[in-house]
């Protein structure tokens, strides 16, 4: 097998075998489409991931402006959504890029309990608290509580995925550092004021485009 030695963003050399990512190499990439063989899908699924990489600092760009409580046209409730969904594409992304790495392990966990939090935020943001009281074995005044749970599961997740970030060594460790910064500030946003949600919005956004912008290079364009 070919390996091919690339720089990552940190700086370190980066192995890469075209034959196991599905990268395209000179004699092949003469200018047509590669067939389906040599886990070409495993590359084009990292290249998507890549771009996904930017649905984070878009979600920290709108979680931020809930945290100012700017009134817009769509209204808190749909701008809190799409800031959850587009989290939700970045964190699976991010994962993805992270599954080679020795972190991988780490990565998985934070991915999937920050899906948990987000999966516990989405009923209680968007029902009447006497809706969740009547569908769930909770009490009138507990809802604050359990959303308040919530978010700081969804911190965790955060957090997890930061210090993975900071231990692959295939990005710059900064924007984990950056990451497991911004999950600190989110998940103390429940219980302090202004500007503690603020600043983990723009901790999250710093970190959002720091990983975008240095996940285009783990893997080789065609």
């Amino acid at each position: 097998m070919s390996i091919s030695h690339r720089q990552t963003a940190s700086g370190r050399p980066l192995r890469v075998a075209p034959a196991w990512v599905g990268a395209a190499s000179p004699a092949e990439s003469d200018g047509h489409l590669l067939p389906v063989r040599d886990a070409i899908w495993i590359w084009s699924v990292r290249r998507y991931a890549r771009l996904a990489l930017w649905a984070l600092p878009a979600s920290a760009v709108l979680y931020g402006w809930l945290t100012l409580g700017v009134q817009g046209p769509p209204g808190p409730l749909v701008v809190g959504l799409l800031a959850g969904w587009l989290a939700v594409i970045a964190v699976i992304a991010l994962a993805g890029l992270l599954a080679g790495s020795r972190t991988r392990r780490c990565a998985l966990a934070g991915l999937l309990v920050t899906l948990a939090g987000g999966t516990m935020l989405v009923p209680l943001a968007g029902l009447p608290e006497d809706a969740v009281v009547a569908s769930a074995p909770l009490v009138a005044g507990h809802v604050t509580d359990l959303f308040a749970a919530a978010v700081v599961i969804s911190a965790a997740g955060l957090l997890l995925l930061g210090w993975a970030v900071f231990r692959s060594k295939l990005v710059n460790p900064a924007d984990g550092v950056l990451l497991m910064l911004a999950a600190l500030a989110m998940g103390a946003g429940t219980t302090t004021a202004q500007p503690v949600p603020t600043v983990g919005a723009l901790l999250l956004l710093a970190a959002g485009m720091g990983l975008a912008w240095t996940g285009g290079r783990l893997v080789p364009r065609s």
